[in-house]
């Protein structure tokens, strides 16, 4: 009977244990699903608000294009680093170079009109000054149809040079014209670019100084590059009669620098912004030139690697500085 009393004495007091064992499991496996369901809704929430975000930049960056689509889209703000950052960049360098190719393009269309507009007055002149004189050789003597002849030929000579120099501007601008670097002497470059103005500098009375500084190359093209100084020679001669062309040299490890220089007035302060535009031509220009042998000197040094600005001499007179750069 004692057996009996014992056992039901232990498995009253078993069952106490038993329950409280499964009441902490249950208490556990609420907890954990309590835990589970509170990380799932932490994630649903963080995906919300995550998506919320998405849906606003998405907002933001469609707004900015319907801006840009107007033509007055603001500067893109950065938003912060996120999935959307890289296409915010994109978007945001893509209008950008649009605009500036928009830009680019009207600037580009408004200067073509104006040397259209150049162009026609530049031929105009000749045409009208050639008509006048076949009128005047119609009704003059023997030495008016002389002189007519004479001013026929000059204009027809100025219509000439302005059809080599606007093809020569076109093979610039389309990229066409082949320039062949090669060690080039400045020296001869400067000598010859005199020698084929020996009759402009005679009519002037200009007289031209080279001095002897020793072999000095550049990497250029030959014929152009003497095309660019006989430009520049013939600008210093037709304001500086009876004066002198003078040009010097000098070369470091960085570049080869040419100076033509005259002893004339100088240039006035109103055209040194504008030298090298094309067909711009100052208060004091040469009568018959049409604007463009500064800019064409300027379009070949450039496209060779240099530099050329104009300036007034301390001591008087004018100044045009090339550069040639090594690298």
């Amino acid at each position: 009977m004692g057996g009996v009393n014992d056992k039901k004495a232990d498995d009253a007091g078993f069952l106490p244990v038993v329950l409280s064992v499964s009441g902490a499991v249950a208490m556990l496996v609420s907890g954990s699903y309590i835990c589970r369901l509170a990380g799932a809704f932490l994630l649903l929430a963080g995906f919300m608000v995550q998506r919320r975000r998405e849906r606003q930049r998405v907002q933001v960056l469609t707004a900015y294009l319907e801006q840009a689509d107007r033509g007055n889209a603001p500067v893109l703000s950065a938003l912060g680093e996120d999935a959307l950052s890289r296409l915010e960049d994109q978007i945001y360098k893509t209008v950008t170079y649009l605009y500036q190719t928009r830009e680019e393009a009207v600037r580009t269309k408004n200067e073509f009109a104006r040397n259209l507009s150049n162009i026609a007055h530049q031929i105009k002149t000749p045409i009208t000054a050639i008509s006048l004189q076949v009128q005047t050789m119609e009704d003059g003597d023997s030495a008016a149809k002389k002189r007519g002849r004479e001013q026929m030929i000059k204009q027809l000579t100025r219509l000439t040079h302005l059809e080599e120099a606007l093809l020569l501007l076109a093979r610039l601008d389309a990229g066409t014209l082949v320039l062949k670097k090669e060690e080039t002497d400045v020296y001869t470059l400067l000598m010859m670019a005199a020698d084929n103005l020996q009759e402009i500098f005679a009519q002037s009375g200009v007289s031209v100084d080279i001095p002897e500084f020793g072999e000095m190359p550049v990497m250029a093209d030959p014929d152009w590059t003497m095309e660019a100084f006989m430009n520049l020679m013939k600008n210093c001669a037709e304001h500086n009669a009876g004066g002198r062309v003078r040009c010097l040299c000098e070369q470091n490890p960085l570049y080869t620098e040419i100076r033509i220089q005259d002893e004339g007035a100088g240039f006035d302060r109103e055209d040194l912004p504008h030298l090298f535009e094309r067909f711009y031509r100052g208060k004091h220009a040469a009568e018959g030139g049409v604007g463009i042998g500064l800019a064409l000197a300027k379009e070949l040094i450039l496209r060779q690697n240099g530099t050329i600005r104009a300036r007034n001499l301390p001591e008087g007179g004018a100044c045009f500085e090339i550069r040639f750069y090594r690298h």
